[in-house]
């Protein structure tokens, strides 16, 4: 399942973006089939043209979605900017 959304990138120990909550409900219903343990859910990230392996966890009802320090350079991604996200749940 590919789902793409909206939103700021934010810097903690390292830059992610929250899921939107109506996604991230879809994420947790399938989180059961694609989960390799500790509820991380594989999956490939695309911002821009940049398209990197990633995986996702969940935390305060949502998922996490961490954007790569390559993603961020080749798309020249910097804390604050909207980006639009699209992910492929489960991996390539």
């Amino acid at each position: 399942m590919e789902l793409r959304f909206r939103g700021e990138a934010r810097t903690l120990a390292l830059p992610l973006r929250a899921v939107p909550a109506a996604e991230s409900e879809l994420i947790a219903q399938l989180a059961p089939a694609v989960s390799y343990g500790w509820g991380m859910i594989p999956a490939t990230v695309r911002v821009g043209d940049t398209t990197l392996p990633t995986s996702r966890w969940p935390k305060d009802g949502a998922y996490i979605v961490p954007l790569k320090t390559a993603l961020r350079e080749h798309e020249g991604v910097e804390e604050g900017d909207a980006v639009e996200i699209a992910l492929l749940v489960g991996g390539a």
